[in-house]
């Protein structure tokens, strides 16, 4: 009897993890998003001062290179690295950038 309590325990928080995990990364993403580029390319992702990000035809792996990196083609901020910004935090942030509708 303990053992299939145990068990089922076992599987509700893995269940729950395989649920709550990958929407974390997505929720990082969002809030250094909001932090860092909503000013300039709206909260939705439609575009204000810089262009519109929603349904950029841009890779999660482009968008990692760019905040990571920079462009001296492009304006500034995006000369260079964004400030302060890791690449796990860049991760996240293409992973959002990608999921806006």
């Amino acid at each position: 009897m303990k053992a299939s309590r145990l068990a089922i325990l076992v599987l509700a928080i893995a269940v729950a993890l395989f649920i709550v995990v990958p929407n974390l990364s997505w929720a990082q993403g969002a809030d250094v998003y909001k932090a860092k580029c909503a000013m300039c390319h709206g909260a939705d992702g439609a575009g204000k001062i810089g262009p519109a990000l929603k349904g950029t035809k841009l890779t999660e792996d482009q968008i990692v290179t760019f905040l990571t990196k920079g462009d001296e083609a492009k304006k500034a901020p995006h000369k260079k690295a964004i400030n302060g910004l890791t690449e796990e935090q860049a991760k996240h942030v293409a992973k959002a950038v990608k999921d806006l509708k």
